[in-house]
């Protein structure tokens, strides 16, 4: 298996080929994505462990999503049990995933160590315990701050975990050189990356404005934020449907190695 190079504007197609495969499988996908955030609202009820909880299988996850674009992208349903599929292997697979999860939940509670430095842990508090967000809050420049820095150290960390859950489930390379050969990949098509990235963005206030421009027509900002919200939640669904694609053209895989 070796690095790929491909050209910046293969971030647009990846975009397309993501939003096609949602639509070959809408139910199927957006039903597996409602299901992690199902999960992930659960774990948040557990006190301080909770999203802890979550940040370690969320690569986990990743990589079931993945499984479950394959499978649209090749014309089947994916059935629900594919969002666990990196849980059910043999005993070494699941420790490697959960490794994995662990690696990725310390370099964000690192990263909210840092933004803590700016506000005192405001931020990382409502990050990482859950909260509400208040006028005050959002009017606070060190709050702003906080969260500037978190997501200024999130950039490289999304890097070093991108390609890493499909390496460790379907490669079988161990968490730490997997997420060395993800920022390699990422490096080495940051052109893509940075077009696939600005892409989604596009995509997601474009469709932000056609929503606004709804309720406007219709005059009632109900209507509006009852459209928003799952409107999101199916370009999330789509976004993450599109990763697969990102992995698979990024790495050159001998003929009859998954995926």
């Amino acid at each position: 298996m070796k690095l790929n190079s491909v050209p910046s504007r293969q971030g647009a197609q990846w975009v397309r080929m993501g939003v096609r495969t949602f639509f070959r499988q809408p139910l199927a996908l957006s039903g597996l994505f409602f299901m992690f955030l199902a999960l992930a609202s659960i774990l948040s009820l557990i006190p301080i462990i909770g999203n802890l909880i979550a940040l370690v299988l969320l690569p986990g996850i990743t990589a079931g999503f993945m499984a479950a674009s394959r499978e649209a992208r090749d014309g089947r349903f994916p059935m629900p049990w594919m969002l666990i599929t990196a849980f059910r292997q043999n005993k070494a697979s699941l420790q490697a995933i959960l490794t994995l999860g662990v690696m990725y939940a310390v370099a964000i509670v690192l990263a909210m160590g840092a933004s803590a430095l700016v506000d005192g842990g405001q931020f990382a508090r409502i990050y990482l315990l859950g909260g509400n967000l208040t006028v005050d809050l959002v009017k606070d420049d060190s709050f702003l701050l906080a969260a500037l820095v978190a997501t200024a150290l999130y950039t490289p960390i999304s890097l070093l975990f991108w390609h890493a859950p499909a390496l460790v489930h379907w490669h079988g390379v161990a968490p730490v050189k997997s997420v060395f050969f993800s920022f390699m990949a990422c490096r080495q098509n940051l052109g893509a990356f940075f077009i696939y990235g600005m892409a989604w963005i596009g995509l997601s206030m474009a469709t932000g404005m056609v929503v606004a421009m709804v309720g406007s027509v219709l005059g009632d900002a109900d209507t509006v934020g009852a459209i928003m919200v799952p409107t999101m939640m199916l370009i999330a669904a789509m976004f993450f449907t599109s990763q697969y694609f990102t992995f698979v053209d990024s790495f050159d895989i001998p003929t009859g190695e998954t995926p």
